[in-house]
């Protein structure tokens, strides 16, 4: 497995187009490619030559041909994508937890750029965007024609510069300018620190390059100031998911050693594998593994310590497949809400130096074999987002409300649920209310701050005290398709 990763090169996952996805990077070269459909071939040909010469006016033969292949593979699901030469360079950008821009993972809502949440401490977060705001320009380029990828290529650009993006907020019924100067986003991946005596609590907000090391340091660090740590909460909510090896190392940390993480399956056979929670299946340098070193430094005291997992409708795939591994085991109690259903694998192959074409190959499973995609993982306790109720949650799309997603290949489809619709309503109407509210009372709080609602249900759990359970979120239903 530590040869095939260093020939793979490095595999990572993820929720949306602008968050990071499941991926192996490979170069193709394969030997079995299928028969080419030789007449479907001719007609693109003809449209080809036809658009050439008989349009307006002269048109660039590569961007037509690079507009072909995206049109092409955007038809699959919504996380199949061609990278051209600068979205391939941001897309590995990503992926290393550094990259020039104004710090938001997207989504697309109705031919316009939603915004799925923040990076935390970016300037978008600093200039005020919130979750499900819309972009609907950008400069002074209409948003609704745009591919996903053509308005992130216009929001990234040289450190120090500026873009104009024009905002609808539903919430508010309005729209705004606001001006944001790009800059390197470092996202800082891990988060911690010791809420009350006895009690920790660690953030993962992306699963990205270093944040295995960061992890193990804050751990460690945490240990130094609490010895005696009585219970820990592991924060998931809104993690769009990030680099695979990432998401296996974490849960070796509280997991026994060997014990199976996640499963993949897919047509090729290079796609059905099993990852362990052993080192040779993250461990990147092959002196230094830092789960090992954190684990001896704390005498392995992670492996025992009573553990929250928190989660929400923006947890998506390596953050599913942490929480996933954790509950097969019974290692965690998972808190909040069902997660977002991202449980596909997509392979990056470069089709040449600098372009790369990002495929779904697989699905991915729990430890007991369930079933991510289009379904999520269900907490044991489910919570609401604030004390007085939730604010977004039934307004936050997840997998199975996206076109083209893939189907679960195991389990029923979500049906439409009256409830959810209903609940949809209720919560436009809660927000109409919200946004009469000064701006510092209208935003949810801070995650990990005194006012956390659904930490403190979490440090209430690990206390034996009661707990403030949600009497009105259930798991999303499900019927059977119809052959």
């Amino acid at each position: 497995m530590g040869q095939k990763l260093k020939i793979a090169g490095w595999i990572s996952v993820g929720a949306l187009a602008g968050a990071l996805t499941t991926v192996s990077l490979q170069t193709v070269a394969r030997g079995n490619m299928a028969p080419l459909p030789l007449e479907e071939l001719q007609q693109l040909a003809a449209v080809f030559g036809m658009v050439k010469s008989d349009y307006v006016e002269p048109v660039d033969e590569k961007k037509l041909i690079s507009e072909a292949i995206s049109g092409m593979v955007a038809s699959l699901d919504p996380h199949s994508q061609y990278f051209d030469k600068k979205s391939f360079k941001e897309f590995s950008e990503g992926t290393s937890g550094k990259f020039v821009g104004v710090g938001i993972e997207i989504s697309q809502e109705d031919g316009l750029v939603k915004i799925v949440s923040p990076i935390e401490g970016s300037p978008a977060d600093r200039a005020g965007l919130k979750p499900n705001d819309l972009i609907t320009k950008i400069d002074d380029t209409a948003v609704k024609g745009l591919s996903l990828n053509e308005a992130v290529k216009r929001m990234r650009g040289e450190p120090k510069t500026k873009v104009l993006l024009t905002i609808w907020r539903k919430s508010e019924n309005r729209t705004f300018p606001v001006t944001i100067v790009r800059e390197e986003i470092k996202t800082q991946s891990v988060k911690s620190k010791i809420v009350e005596p006895g009690y920790g609590w660690i953030r993962v907000s992306q699963f990205q390059e270093r944040t295995v090391d960061d992890f193990a340091r804050k751990i460690e660090e945490m240990y130094k100031q609490e010895p005696q740590l009585k219970g820990l909460v592991l924060d998931l909510r809104n993690d769009p998911g990030g680099l695979l090896d990432a998401a296996v190392a974490l849960s070796a940390a509280f997991l026994p050693e060997n014990v199976t993480v996640v499963t993949t399956n897919g047509q090729l056979e290079e796609s059905k594998f099993t990852y362990k929670a052993t080192p040779q299946f993250w461990r990147r340098n092959s002196s230094n593994d830092p789960i090992t070193r954190m684990t001896a430094a704390t005498g392995g005291a992670l492996k025992k310590v009573p553990l929250v997992v928190l989660v929400n409708e923006g947890s998506a795939s390596a953050s599913e497949i942490v929480a996933g591994a954790l509950q097969d085991y019974k290692r965690a109690t998972l808190m909040g809400s069902q997660t977002f259903g991202k449980g596909s694998v997509q392979t990056v192959r470069q089709l040449g130096p600098d372009t790369a074409l990002k495929i779904t190959t697989a699905r991915y499973y729990t430890p007991n074999g369930r079933a991510i995609q289009a379904k999520g993982i269900v907490p044991e306790v489910m919570l609401d987002e604030t004390e007085n109720g939730n604010v977004f949650s039934a307004l936050r799309t997840r997998e199975a409300d996206l076109e083209k997603h893939l189907s679960n290949g195991k389990e029923a489809e979500e049906k439409k649920d009256p409830a959810r619709e209903k609940a949809r309503e209720e919560a436009i109407k809660k927000l109409e209310e919200e946004s009469k509210k000064p701006a510092a009372e209208r935003r949810l709080p801070e995650f990990g701050s005194d006012k956390d609602f659904q930490l403190i249900q979490a440090l209430n759990q690990l206390k034996g005290l009661p707990v403030k359970a949600s009497t009105t979120l259930a798991e999303r239903k499900v019927e059977k398709k119809e052959d």
